[in-house]
Parts: C-alpha cells; structure tokens; sequence
C-alpha cells in the first residue's frame, strides 16, 4: 500500500517539478510555443526542405554533369532565374554557398510542398511574391542542375 501511495505522490509531483524547471512559466502567459519538429535549424546550411532528397554527400565537382546542368538550367530555370542577377526568382550564384544541396534539390523537385512547409522557402516566397513552378525535373536532373550551380559562386549574392 505504501508502495502504491509513493507512486500517487510522484505522479502528483511530477508536473510540479516540471512547472518549476521551466521557470514558471504558466497557461496564462502570452508567450508562443513552436514545436521542435517545425523548427528552422539557425543555419540554413543545415535546412534539408521537404522532398525526396534527405541525405546528398557531394563529391569532387563534375564536369559532365556540370555541362548537362547548364544545359538543363538554360531549357527550364532562366525564364525566371539568372546566375548574377534577381529576376521573377532570386539570383542564384552563391547558391550553394547559403543552402544545404538537399535543400536545393527538394525546392527543384518539390517546390509546391516546399513553400508550403518549409520556412526557408515561405520567406523567399513573401520575397519575391513567385511562387517557384514545378517544371517537373527528375533527380538526376535536378542533382546536374545542382552541379552547375555549385560552379556559380558568390557567397556575396542575396538569396
């Protein structure tokens, strides 16, 4: 029995405990919580978007790819991107500089999902007031689109 009561009582402590660790901080407060999960890292290095692509370990640039990228960004991105300069998109030289390539990659691939769930892409979006088009690249292409990109840099450049 005692057992039991000794149990009752840590239950009943428990949240006290956990009031007092957070520094008091009670329901009536004013104060926001965002979810941990939803959370932008404080680095948008670290920032891997929404999309099929979790994980990119980047090897010595590619100059095959590199050729196929350009071509691929000329067909399908400069109607609203250019390297050097904002258009309907942001500038994208340095690029790869300021973003992780899964975050790229996804925003190529995904981008309606991006924008919708990624703050990164929402802040671009409140920007440039674009919303970027799906031009339904695949993964290999966005990966040749990627190379070329990471031959543009200026970590200078502006989103």
């Amino acid at each position: 029995m005692k057992r039991n009561s000794l149990k009752v009582s840590m239950l009943l402590l428990l949240p006290l405990l956990m009031l007092g660790c957070s520094g008091g901080a009670s329901s009536t407060t004013n104060s926001t919580v965002v979810p941990t999960a939803a959370a932008t890292p404080s680095d948008p290095k670290l920032d891997k978007g929404v999309g099929p692509v979790s994980s990119l370990a980047l090897q010595p640039i590619n100059p095959s790819l590199v050729k196929d990228g350009e071509k691929l960004f000329e067909k399908s991105c400069t109607a609203c991107h250019r390297i050097e300069k904002r258009r309907v998109g942001p500038a994208l030289s340095g690029v790869t500089a300021r973003r992780s390539p899964e975050w790229i990659m996804n925003m190529i691939l995904n981008p309606s999902e991006m924008l919708e769930k990624d703050a990164i892409a929402k802040e671009l979006l409140a920007e440039y007031a674009t919303q970027m088009a799906n031009m339904n690249i695949t993964q290999d292409q966005a990966r040749a689109i990627l190379e070329y990109l990471r031959t543009k840099e200026d970590p200078n450049a502006k989103d």
